[in-house]
C-alpha cells in the first residue's frame, strides 16, 4: 500500500535547486563552488527553503557543465574538495537545511575509466559490456546501428577505430551505459551508499526515464526528436526514453534509499502520457517524480487549471506527493517566457502565488526568487554544447547566468573576478539580492512571505484537495481543502472582484480591492 501523503519531510518541502557553477565564488576563478554556496547559507536560511538540489559537482570534463562524470565519487577541484562537501552539508543541516544531490546514471563521461578501457578493448569485449557498442549497419558497417538522434542534434552514435559505433543520447562525450549489465548497477548501489553515508537526505536522478533502451535497439519513429520534452512527448514512438525495464532500475535504488531512513529520491521524467508517469512513483519506485506539464504551459488560465489537475491526477493514482516546479537550468527562466519586461515579471510573481499554493512539493531554480530573466548573452560567450549543435537558440547560457548579490557593477558580488564563466548583465543592478533584501515590495520579499505563510498559517495545511471556484473568463480560483487558503489567478486584461476573504498576500497590489491583471492573490 503506498505511503498517505505528508507522511514524510519532502511531501510539501520548498527545494532549492542551485546551479553550483553560477551561484557563489570563493576562490575568484570566475566559477561558483561549494565553499561559495556554503557562504550563503544564511540568504537561503531567510529565503525560508527546507532542502537543497545541487547540480552535479563530481569529476568531470565539463563537456556539458558537469552532467558528463568522470567519477562520480568525488568532487571536482573546479568545485573543491570532499572536505568542502562535508562542511557544507554539516553547516546547512545545522540550520535544518536538508540537501539533496544529483545523479547522472544513464551515461558517463567518455573520459571516466569505464570508457578509455572499452576504447582500449576489443569489440565483444568485457570492458565494452558495460556501454552500448554495436557494428553498424550496410555491407561494411559504415551507416550507423540504427536512425537514434542524440537529443542535441545529429546521430546518437559515434563510430570508433575498430569500426564499432557506440551509443550517446546527449554529447558524443557523454556514452550511453548498458544497464543489462550487472556491474553497471553495482557501480550505480556504491555511489548512492557513497553520499548517503556522508549524510545527504536523497537524489534527483537525471533523465530518470532513460537508462533502460528498447530490446533490439529498433528504429524510433523520427516525429519523436521533435517532441522530446514538450508537452507532445510520447505520440510517436521514441523507443530510446522511458522503455518498460527502466522501472527496474528504480526498484534497485528505492531498495537502497529505504536502508536509509529519511532520505528520498526525484526525478527528471520528460514523459507526458500520465498513467506511464504514474509508473515512477509505485510504492517501490521514486518518492516523487517531476511533472513539467504546469511549466510547459503558456500564461492562460484556463490552459493552467488544465495542467494543474491533469498533474493532481499522476500522484493521486500512484498515492503519493505532486511536485512542482517552473524553472530549472535546462529551460527559458519565468519572466522571459511568459513575455518578458514587466508584464513577464508581473505574470512569473503571480504563477509564484500559485505554485506556493498547491498542495506537494515545490522546487525553486536559484535567480528565480529575484525575478531573473533570461540573459541577452552575445554569441562569443555561448558554451552550452546545445548551442553548438542544434544553433544559438537552443542553448541553455541565458538561464544559467551568475546569480547577483550585491554591488553596482557585474559580476554583482557572484566573484571577486570580473571575468565570469558567463557575463553578468550590466542592467541587472537592480534585481540584486541586496537591493531587493531592502525592498519590501520586491519579487524577493514576495517569496519570503510566501513561503513563510506556506510554512506557518493553517490554512496552508488543509489537506491535499482543491476546490474550485466559479471565476471570469481569464481566471481561476481554487481553495485547498476546507477551510483552507484560497488562491485567485488573473490572466485576463480586466481588474476582477476577488472571492470573499482576508488577502493575506497579492503579487500586485490590489486596485480599488479588486485584482488587476496578470496577478494573484491569497485570501483566508
Amino acid at each position: 500500500m503506498a505511503a498517505a501523503p505528508h507522511a514524510s519531510w519532502w511531501s510539501d518541502a520548498v527545494f532549492y535547486q542551485v546551479y553550483l557553477r553560477s551561484f557563489a565564488d570563493s576562490d575568484t576563478d570566475g566559477i561558483g563552488d561549494l565553499e561559495g554556496l556554503r557562504r550563503r547559507l544564511g540568504y537561503l536560511e531567510q529565503l525560508g527553503v527546507d532542502a537543497l538540489w545541487l547540480t552535479p559537482f563530481y569529476r568531470s570534463p565539463m563537456a556539458d557543465h558537469g552532467y558528463d562524470v568522470a567519477d562520480p565519487r568525488d568532487v571536482d577541484p573546479m568545485f573543491g574538495t570532499l572536505r568542502d562537501f562535508d562542511e557544507l552539508l554539516a553547516d546547512a543541516h545545522r540550520r535544518g537545511i536538508r540537501v539533496t544531490v544529483d545523479v547522472v546514471p544513464n551515461h558517463t563521461s567518455n573520459q571516466h575509466a569505464w570508457f578509455k578501457s572499452a576504447m582500449a578493448a576489443a569489440p565483444g569485449s568485457r570492458e565494452r559490456a558495460r556501454y552500448l557498442f554495436r557494428d553498424g549497419r550496410g555491407p561494411d558497417g559504415a551507416e550507423p546501428p540504427n536512425n537514434w538522434v542524440s537529443v542535441f542534434g545529429g546521430p546518437a552514435w559515434t563510430r570508433v577505430p575498430d569500426g564499432q559505433w557506440y551509443l550517446h543520447l546527449f554529447t558524443p562525450q557523454q556514452p550511453d551505459l548498458n544497464w543489462d549489465d550487472a556491474e553497471v548497477r553495482y557501480d550505480l548501489e556504491r555511489t548512492l551508499r557513497f553520499w548517503l553515508d556522508r549524510g545527504v537526505d536523497g537524489f534527483r536522478f537525471d533523465v530518470a526515464h532513460g537508462m533502460a533502451k528498447a530490446p533490439g535497439l529498433p528504429d524510433m519513429d523520427p516525429r519523436a526528436a521533435q517532441e522530446y520534452r514538450t508537452s507532445e512527448q510520447g505520440k510517436a514512438y521514441d523507443p530510446r526514453f522511458d522503455d518498460d525495464g527502466v522501472h527496474d532500475v528504480h526498484r534497485m535504488i528505492r531498495k537502497v534509499l529505504d536502508e536509509y531512513p529519511g532520505t528520498m529520491s526525484v526525478g527528471e521524467i520528460w514523459v507526458s502520457d500520465e498513467e506511464r508517469l504514474a509508473r515512477y512513483l509505485r510504492p517501490d519506485e521514486l518518492h516523487l517524480a517531476f511533472n513539467f506539464r504546469l511549466m510547459l504551459t503558456h500564461f492562460d488560465a484556463d490552459a493552467l487549471r488544465t495542467a494543474i489537475e491533469r498533474s493532481l491526477a499522476v500522484p493521486r493514482a500512484a498515492g503519493t506527493d505532486a511536485t512542482w516546479t517552473l524553472s530549472n537550468h535546462d529551460v527559458s527562466r519565468t519572466v522571459s517566457r511568459y513575455g518578458g519586461g514587466a508584464a513577464g515579471l508581473r505574470r512569473a510573481r503571480a504563477m509564484a502565488l500559485v505554485e506556493l499554493a498547491l498542495p506537494g512539493a515545490v522546487y525553486l531554480y536559484n535567480g528565480e526568487e529575484l525575478g531573473l530573466p533570461d540573459a541577452d548573452l552575445p554569441a562569443s560567450a555561448l558554451t552550452d554544447p546545445r548551442a553548438r549543435t542544434l544553433g544559438p537558440e537552443y542553448g541553455r547560457d541565458p538561464e544559467r547566468v551568475p546569480m547577483p548579490w550585491d554591488g553596482d557593477l557585474p559580476p554583482f558580488g557572484f566573484s571577486r573576478n570580473p571575468r565570469t564563466w558567463l557575463p553578468t548583465p550590466p542592467e541587472w543592478a537592480g534585481l540584486t539580492a541586496e537591493r531587493q533584501l531592502a525592498d519590501p515590495e520586491s519579487t524577493l520579499a514576495l517569496y519570503r512571505q510566501a513561503i513563510e505563510l506556506r510554512r506557518t498559517h493553517p490554512a496552508l495545511h488543509a489537506g491535499d484537495e482543491l476546490e474550485w471556484y466559479g471565476a471570469p473568463a481569464g481566471c481561476f480560483a481554487f481553495r485547498r481543502g476546507r477551510g483552507g487558503l484560497i488562491c485567485a489567478l488573473n490572466t485576463s486584461a480586466s481588474s476582477i472582484a476577488l472571492p470573499p476573504g482576508e488577502v493575506l498576500l497579492s503579487s500586485s497590489p490590489l486596485v480599488q480591492g479588486r485584482l488587476p491583471p496578470d496577478a494573484a492573490a491569497w485570501l483566508v
